[in-house]
């Protein structure tokens, strides 16, 4: 929907309720797949930088220069966490989103991806709020899971809508 503070509602048995969903997206079976991926990547003990990257290439993300280790920052910050860029002493995530794009520019950002990182900067930003540092991709990566799982990983590259994605 509209991620913004004031259309969610605390409900009496405890539960959130979402409204206004004037700003919705439905997702396709490849923009679901390719999400999936990458928050299974960045949920993973062991980060593989590599597997970032590709996931994030499938997902449709294309960089100037393809700088992994940066892609792999980008993954983070939209899909998981801005504790990196706090390390490094950004206030904000919008200055580090700054240092990142001096170092090697997103060309390409998927449509779907900018919905689900709103999602996800909503939710840290009520975690900040009760003074937790939360990562989205540790909360989403069960379902990321069970969505890989019940419809495999054959993904394409993404092509931006362009001409229809087989297997849809």
């Amino acid at each position: 929907g509209d991620p913004h503070p004031g259309n969610i509602l605390v409900l009496e048995c405890g539960r959130l309720g979402l409204i206004d969903y004037g700003q919705t997206r439905s997702l396709t079976k490849h923009d679901r797949l390719a999400l999936a991926a990458v928050v299974c990547a960045l949920g993973r003990k062991t980060i593989d930088i590599h597997e970032i990257t590709t996931a994030m290439n499938k997902f449709g993300f294309h960089s100037r220069d393809n700088n992994e280790e940066n892609i792999a920052k980008f993954a983070a910050l939209y899909f998981d966490s801005d504790a990196a860029g706090k390390r490094l002493g950004y206030a904000t995530p919008q200055k580090y989103l700054q240092h990142l794009n001096s170092i090697d520019p997103m060309v390409e950002v998927p449509d779907p991806a900018v919905f689900v990182a709103r999602t996800s900067f909503l939710f840290r930003g009520l975690g900040a709020l009760l003074q937790q540092q939360l990562h989205t991709s540790q909360h989403w990566k069960k379902h990321a899971k069970i969505a890989i799982d019940a419809e495999g990983e054959d993904l394409q590259l993404y092509n931006l809508g362009i001409t229809p994605i087989a297997n849809e």
